[in-house]
């Protein structure tokens, strides 16, 4: 829980100070008061989504100037291209435009905002981070956590307000004069008046800006285009085509049969499989680019996913599932020169010649056959995720000497003892 509320506590601090930065450069250029956040709350998710995790992922980096500037430079990067498009879609406005700038991607990502971003990592790393984290420890604990679970709530109105009025609600709402009684039309007036200043104030700073939801169009053709079917089957082929490559990677350069699941059911490798559908949802649109382009591209984003899988499954589970310390120009053990490179082929080969006849073969599948596959699937895979966190978790909690005490501790022990895990995750070093 500590780590939950140091990250929370990040996550408020520095979206409430990029807020305060927009806002006034905002006011220096234009000469008046903008408010640069969506939310009525003085806050700007993308500086805290992205101060958490570059103080998160690259924290054992601060050491080495150059590589927390270029995780810094392209975690940031990603965020902030994740966030212009999704601002595009909901809001069907820019909220952002570097299209004037050179070196830039879609307006909303540039080399010289990236390189900002850099510098800006690497002062929250080496001296904003701890700086905060010291000042959430000057507090009282239960005061602490109390101010934290209010503003998550504060934070959580704002956002369902905030989402109901970019999906038009306040547009739909029936009149006051149909209530019928006086508490239902108080709550119609209350839920009018919230709508309308929200709207209001995202109109003021962004004229453009639509207030309803754009109309579904009924698909003829399963898991058509770069949607939420398409990618989970993408995810469920890597895994599964990933785990098989890893075994037979292994059999030939080490001469032994090993698992590489990273789960306790089926040969399935979530590192593998995320990284395709995560893959595919960030360049596909950039898919008929020059090779050159995707290598360079898959090469920084591989080799940055998995630095961040390698900390995250280190951070949750205690456990080292993967060491390049022996092998040339690794960083940390995290990942190497070599595999990085590896990365890059792969995103050429994938939007070359995987990816055309894969998606092919999803979009034949039909329609209602192809939904009711995909959600047995979700439902399976999340039972699978939650299965083997639950074991990992017994195995540390073990290694610790900690008894099962309750139902699921004795059952983790009994279906999945050490003997069983160690078959699963061979190569899992866990951490003292």
């Amino acid at each position: 829980m500590e780590t939950f509320y140091g990250a929370l506590w990040l996550f408020f601090c520095y979206s409430f100070l990029g807020w305060l930065g927009e806002t006034a450069t905002a006011a220096v250029k234009q000469r008046r008061y903008v408010d640069r956040s969506l939310l009525f709350g003085p806050v700007c998710i993308i500086y805290g989504a992205a101060g958490v995790l570059i103080s998160a992922v690259l924290r054992e980096l601060a050491g080495n100037w150059f590589f927390l500037f270029l995780g810094s430079v392209i975690y940031a990067t990603v965020v902030e291209w994740i966030a212009g498009h999704a601002l595009e879609r909901l809001t069907h406005t820019r909220w952002w435009d570097y299209s004037h700038r050179r070196w830039n991607l879609d307006g909303y990502i540039c080399l010289s905002a990236s390189l900002l971003w850099g510098l800006l990592g690497v002062g929250v790393v080496k001296w904003l981070t701890p700086l905060l984290s010291g000042l959430r420890h000057l507090l009282p604990p239960l005061v602490g956590h109390i101010l934290l679970w209010a503003l998550l709530g504060i934070f959580l109105v704002d956002c369902l307000g905030t989402a109901l009025t970019l999906a038009g609600a306040g547009h739909r709402l029936p009149a006051v004069e149909e209530a019928g009684n006086r508490l239902a039309a108080l709550a119609l007036r209350m839920g009018t008046w919230v709508l309308g200043k929200t709207e209001g104030r995202i109109q003021r700073a962004h004229p453009q800006a639509q207030f309803h939801a754009k109309p579904r169009e009924k698909p003829a053709i399963f898991a058509q285009g770069c949607g939420f079917y398409k990618l989970f089957w993408l995810f469920l082929i890597g895994a599964f085509l990933g785990d098989i490559v890893e075994t037979l990677f292994c059999r030939a350069t080490a001469g032994v049969w090993m698992s590489r699941s990273s789960v306790v059911w089926g040969p399935f490798s979530i590192v593998w499989g995320l990284a395709m559908a995560l893959a595919t949802l960030l360049l596909y649109q950039y898919k008929d680019r020059p090779a050159s382009f995707l290598f360079v591209a898959g090469t920084l984003l591989g080799g940055a996913y998995e630095y961040l899988c390698s900390v995250f499954t280190e951070v949750v589970f205690g456990t080292v599932f993967w060491d390049y310390s022996h092998i040339p120009f690794n960083l940390g053990g995290r990942v190497n020169l070599l595999y990085c490179f590896f990365w890059g082929f792969a995103a050429v080969a994938w939007f070359r010649l995987c990816y055309p006849k894969l998606s092919g073969l999803i979009e034949r599948v039909p329609l209602k056959l192809g939904r009711v596959l995909s959600w047995v699937m979700v439902v399976f895979m999340l039972a699978n995720v939650t299965v083997s966190s639950m074991a990992l978790a017994r195995v540390d909690e073990r290694a610790r000497g900690i008894p099962a005490d309750s139902a699921w501790e004795r059952y983790m022990d009994e279906h999945y003892p050490d003997e069983r895990m160690n078959e699963i995750y061979p190569a899992a070093v866990r951490i003292s």
